[in-house]
């Protein structure tokens, strides 16, 4: 029986994989933040990505029902509060969410918002990516479920390289646009820093730690085969599933009040 890695090991391992197979490498996101795409192609990015940010409190809700603890639930509640956000209560202001902000994204693009939010013309991949990974934290240990969202470890350091050629390569993206990403690296290391102290104490035997090193895999996998998606249907060869959004469909025609 193959030996269990030390603790140093075992997250130099988690780490390894990132560096391998985030999505950061990923031709599309390549394109992206270098100013490559049309404003056609950014807008097809942030429709099919709304599928997936809508998806993460409805991934987290199961991982949150499964634990076991006061502790754990205060701390995983609050990736919940992150993306759908809080109302006002005494003493406490509203709390914009990560979705509302994602809808303000694709608004500043140009996308009507009741479209996006219907869920309609999103790709193939998309749905079945984003549904494999809801369907995954469903059905696999707490500890796999838990280890699927340590993508967040490799996050915080591409945000800002995002951002800034967002910015810098496209006069109609403005920074009220990508306000969804002004706090996300913070949450992400805060989440991301609990998830692998979590894994690393309670994957205990090799088989475990396999296990946990597989579930990042496969989060990998769910983000890299969204791009793979998009670059198929809106880059090269262009073949765009017949119910998926075109070009020039769904512009919003005014400004969201």
């Amino acid at each position: 029986m193959t030996a269990m890695m030390d603790r140093e090991a075992f997250e130099a391992a988690l780490r390894q994989i990132g560096a391998e197979r985030y999505h950061h490498l990923h031709p599309f996101q390549q394109m992206l933040q270098n100013g490559e795409l049309s404003r056609e192609q950014v807008q097809a990015w942030a429709l099919n990505r709304y599928y997936y940010q809508s998806q993460i409190p409805v991934k987290d809700s199961h991982i949150l029902a499964r634990l076991q603890t006061t502790e754990l639930r205060r701390e995983w509640r609050q990736r919940i509060i992150d993306h759908d956000g809080q109302e006002a209560s005494e003493g406490q202001p509203a709390q914009r969410g990560g979705i509302e902000k994602w809808i303000a994204l694709t608004d500043g693009v140009g996308l009507d918002h009741a479209y996006v939010e219907s869920g309609a013309g999103i790709l193939p991949g998309t749905r079945f990516a984003v549904d494999a990974y809801v369907h995954f934290v469903q059905e696999k240990t707490l500890l796999e479920a838990i280890a699927s969202s340590l993508t967040e470890l490799f996050s915080p350091n591409v945000i800002g390289t995002r951002v800034r050629g967002m910015l810098e390569h496209y006069d109609f993206i403005s920074r009220e646009t990508l306000a969804y990403f002004d706090k996300r690296p913070v949450q992400a290391k805060r989440d991301s820093d609990f998830a692998l102290e979590y894994c690393l104490e309670n994957a205990r035997r090799r088989e475990e730690q396999e296990a946990v090193l597989n579930a990042l895999r496969f989060k990998c996998h769910v983000l890299w085969a969204q791009l793979d998606a998009l670059y198929f249907a809106y880059v090269a060869p262009g073949l765009t599933p017949p119910d998926a959004w075109q070009p020039g469909t769904a512009e919003k025609e005014n400004p969201r009040s």
